[in-house]
């Protein structure tokens, strides 16, 4: 899975390092392995609107709350909640753990919008994962809204925290 992210990072000449690592399922585990001092570790949250006809893939900074029913006001999507495991595999093809915005390179139907948090913007080491929770690739925001509208998914950058 990771082999793919890498090829296609290649084929957009998409600059990155990667730091591999013993599996990490929470941003704890992600600080113990030391991976917060390499850049910004981006914390990612798979939601769907209530009728589960709108899905959206956030990416934020590590240190930004998120509130559930400010988001769904914020894009004018009702009530959000968690979207399941069966749809996160069906839209993004990972489990649990291994949410990132790089899943997009599965979204074929451009069925996820990605929520890209404003505090994120010129930041030039973003961490997320290739797809599996074994690795972290570091990419500039720029190169990531690259790669996001390259594959055509829709894109909202959000200020959380306003």
């Amino acid at each position: 899975m990771k082999q793919k992210v890498y090829e296609f990072l290649n084929n957009q000449n998409i600059k990155y390092e990667v730091t591999d690592h013993a599996p990490v399922y929470t941003m704890e585990e992600m600080q113990a392995e030391g991976l917060d001092k390499l850049g910004t570790i981006c914390k990612n949250l798979f939601i769907r609107d209530q009728k589960g006809k709108k899905h959206f893939l956030i990416t934020a900074d590590n240190d930004t709350h998120i509130n559930l029913k400010e988001i769904g006001a914020k894009l004018e999507a009702g009530k959000v909640s968690f979207a399941s495991a069966e749809r996160l595999e069906k839209y993004l093809g990972v489990t649990a753990g291994c949410v990132s915005p790089l899943g997009v390179l599965n979204d074929a139907d451009h069925a996820v919008t990605v929520v890209l948090d404003k505090k994120l913007e010129g930041n030039n080491r973003l961490g997320v994962h290739p797809n599996q929770n074994d690795s972290t690739v570091f990419l500039s925001f720029t190169d990531l809204v690259k790669i996001i509208e390259n594959l055509g998914n829709n894109l909202i950058i959000l200020d959380f925290e306003n």
